[in-house]
């Protein structure tokens, strides 16, 4: 069961919400939630909720076990790792390591044919992050069974994030809401209602029509098409990918916020960045934090120098490419993007050296030239400066753009031979024309056009410019509604509705 399905939105939904605000305690709300939880990953997956389940047990005991205070608990901390890595190594990537060893030594190992279980990667991580959140203060244990359960198995994240850490959410568990016993404000409610529209918009609206453009692209020779043809396809997965991913957190964030939950932010416009850095700290925040507080830091972060730095940033990347799949595609595009956080820290440093060098009184006052720039002191500077800022952003667009090939393509072959048709300019092919004058129809420009626009804080600047809230409140309200309206219109009439991240 997707959020973007009419079963969904008109029987799981409606009915849940009815459940939960009967008049009854919070252990009640609790229940409901863990049973309904239970049964929208039972609609896709009802043989691996066992698997889901045992996941959950396992790790409630090891939980237990390092609450104790004698000299095993990090013993207890390696096995729960070994489970939960040894968990999503075999059911996400035994098939990979068997093929990897076949081609490295010309083997023919029997591969086996194991499916992969909707959303493992996500709650395997949340899990990871309750025993290590525990070992690292045991009084953070959770002695409540259920409320663990609850805490990994909560329908809006469980199969597809965000990856919400045990530390950001244990005290709601128990208590949340106006009252403490799990009711919402109404205005949280609306609020909650308005930001699953917005998130339902993104993917019904923008996603499922970018997602049929990049995949009719990518199912292409793309040797016998030009770069015109190459950059459509390119661009398309990149909003495609940004509207899907981004949508399914709003409206899981929407849908907690619904019942008093808080989940912290996924996404911030992260295709406004000037930087891969600032790219990610702005792309699927959940994944990137959980690595930094995890991964990153334990292995000493910036602490030991600018080598052990860069080896813990290759690590960290390429752990991040390989979690969201078992194919050597993603692990490149993970690499590609460290390498690139890599050169920046790198051209930065550089930089700040040869101002420090340098004695042109010119070159010194730089910064004060730029400070001045952004106070609007100086209109020269400040034209300069803003294109510098353009020329960032549209770095970080072919940075991306490209990258996102390498994580689309079914292989490094494929990617090589698309992204080398990108630059390989604009030849004269009757076919590219006429494939790209029937992709892009009106409708499929108007929401790529809407689909770059909004991949900046236009709105965000639009509601802070407003003297009167109220009348955003109200058009956000009636704008919600109007979106609703269009998204079940869509999702009746058309068959194409895939989530990228359930194959994660």
């Amino acid at each position: 069961m997707v959020f973007s399905s009419v079963i969904f939105l008109t029987a799981f939904l409606p009915l849940t919400f009815i459940l939960y605000y009967l008049p009854f305690s919070i252990k009640y709300k609790n229940a409901v939630l863990i049973i309904m939880s239970l049964l929208f990953y039972s609609f896709g997956e009802p043989i691996y909720i066992f698997l889901m389940l045992g996941s959950v047990i396992m790790n409630y005991l090891f939980g237990r076990l390092l609450s104790k205070t004698d000299g095993k608990r990090k013993l207890w901390l390696i096995l729960s790792v070994v489970f939960n890595i040894g968990l999503l190594g075999v059911f996400k990537y035994t098939g990979f390591f068997i093929e990897s060893v076949n081609q490295a030594f010309r083997l023919t190992i029997h591969v086996p044919k194991i499916e992969l279980p909707i959303g493992i990667s996500f709650y395997t991580f949340q899990a990871m992050s309750y025993v290590i959140d525990v070992y690292r203060d045991e009084k953070q244990v959770q002695k409540n069974f259920f409320k663990l359960l609850l805490y990994i198995a909560f329908f809006p994240q469980l199969i597809a994030g965000p990856i919400v850490r045990y530390h950001d959410i244990d005290m709601q568990l128990g208590k949340r809401g106006i009252d403490g016993k799990g009711k919402a404000s109404s205005q949280m409610i609306m609020a909650g209602m308005e930001r699953f529209t917005k998130g339902l918009a993104k993917k019904v609206i923008i996603a499922n029509a970018m997602g049929q453009i990049a995949d009719t692209i990518y199912a292409l020779d793309i040797t016998g098409y030009n770069a015109l043809v190459a950059w459509a396809g390119a661009i398309t997965y990149v909003f495609q990918i940004y509207y899907d991913f981004s949508g399914y957190s709003d409206m899981a964030i929407g849908l907690a916020k619904m019942f008093g939950f808080e989940f912290l932010e996924n996404f911030d416009h992260p295709y406004s960045s000037l930087s891969i850095k600032e790219f990610w700290r702005r792309w699927h925040i959940s994944l990137s934090t959980w690595f930094k507080e995890y991964v990153y830091i334990p292995l000493g972060g910036n602490r030991k120098g600018r080598l052990r730095t860069n080896v813990n940033k290759i690590i960290v990347f390429f752990l991040t490419g390989f979690w969201h799949g078992a194919n050597w595609t993603f692990i490149v595009w993970g690499l590609f993007h460290g390498a690139f956080l890599i050169i920046e820290d790198a051209v930065n440093v550089g930089l700040k050296k040869r101002r420090e060098k340098s004695s042109d009184n010119k070159v010194l006052s730089e910064d004060s030239k730029i400070d001045n720039n952004e106070k609007g002191n100086n209109k020269e500077g400040f034209s300069n400066n803003i294109i510098v800022k353009i020329l960032k952003n549209i770095y970080v667009w072919i940075v991306v753009t490209v990258g996102f090939v390498f994580f689309r393509a079914d292989n490094i072959s494929i990617a090589l031979s698309f992204i080398g048709k990108m630059f390989a300019g604009f030849t004269k092919n009757r076919a590219s024309v006429v494939l790209v004058s029937r992709l892009f129809n009106p409708y499929n420009v108007t929401v790529i056009l809407l689909a770059f626009v909004l991949s900046y804080p236009i709105m965000k600047l639009c509601k802070d410019k407003l003297s009167d809230k109220k009348i955003y409140k109200s058009a956000a309200a009636v704008g919600s509604l109007l979106l609703l309206f269009l998204c079940i219109l869509n999702l009746a009439s058309e068959a194409y509705n895939p989530f990228i991240y359930f194959r994660f």
